[in-house]
């Protein structure tokens, strides 16, 4: 059993515990339910450094990433630096993250917010656009060809994007469909953590172009992305690199304006 079958099991088990104490009809009578979503997607088709910084306390690979900053800071951080997009984490077991962090990033930016979450069920989709999400993601190594029919359709008719994620040509093949939006690689080996930018390589070629290709895990340098560019990626998930400083928007500014030159 790899840590993604374990946190699919807990995931279960929250899911559950949480549909028994908060109804959907009171999710759904929240002030964020009806706000005005921003697609992250298009953000990213008109940027020209395509960055989607993230807020992450800890991680199964890495242990404790930054437990002393707070989400406040960190969105308005990444607000001012100029980055395309924020992803949240919310899981609290394996990430120290929680849904008050998505609520607390969106009450203090006007970045499109990625729930970054293991969705297992519709209600989490509920969930995420309750507490201020724009796009959701979907990991295509966790759910069937019809899971993510199902779930993203249910995000699209929530006006929200969908971020479907892959690790290998098999998952890749499986998920292609139009009811996502942007198409993430993963360049994590789930079994052993290793991490290798020829796995966004050697799959671009095949993700179709009707879809905003995003690079994954790993990308911690400037010369990581512009190696990327050429293979037709717009998006880059940052999440490590920047939260270990001690001020991540700043850290994300300077390698903004470094990209840029």
């Amino acid at each position: 059993m790899n840590i993604l079958d374990k946190i699919v099991i807990d995931k279960r088990k929250e899911v559950d515990l949480r549909k028994s104490l908060i109804p959907t009809s009171q999710l759904e009578q929240s002030v964020l339910f009806y706000r005005k979503t921003v697609s992250l997607a298009e953000q990213l088709k008109n940027s020209a450094s395509g960055i989607i910084a993230e807020h992450k306390r800890r991680s199964p690979s890495k242990s404790i990433i930054n437990n002393s900053l707070n989400v406040q800071d960190v969105a308005l951080g990444y607000e001012n630096a100029g980055v395309c997009g924020m992803s949240v984490l919310t899981d609290g077991k394996y990430f120290g993250g929680s849904l008050d962090d998505l609520l607390t990033a969106r009450a203090s930016c006007n970045l499109p917010l990625l729930r970054k979450e293991f969705i297992i069920d519709e209600y989490q989709i509920l969930e995420a656009k309750a507490h201020g999400a724009d796009v959701i993601l979907l990991i295509a190594a966790i759910l069937t060809r019809e899971e993510i029919k199902q779930f993203s359709e249910f995000a699209k008719s929530l006006n929200l994007d969908v971020l479907l994620e892959v690790h290998n040509e098999e998952e890749l093949h499986k998920s292609v469909m139009p009811s996502l939006d942007m198409l993430g690689v993963n360049n994590r080996n789930l079994k052993s953590f290793d991490v290798s930018l020829e796995t966004s390589k050697s799959l671009s070629s095949i993700i179709p172009d009707d879809f905003v290709k995003v690079s994954e895990s790993g990308i911690s340098s400037v010369s990581a992305i512009k190696e990327l560019q050429p293979y037709g990626y717009k998006g880059f998930l940052i999440g490590e690199n920047f939260m270990k400083t001690d001020n991540p928007g700043f850290n994300a500014a300077e390698f903004i304006k470094t990209l840029e030159r």
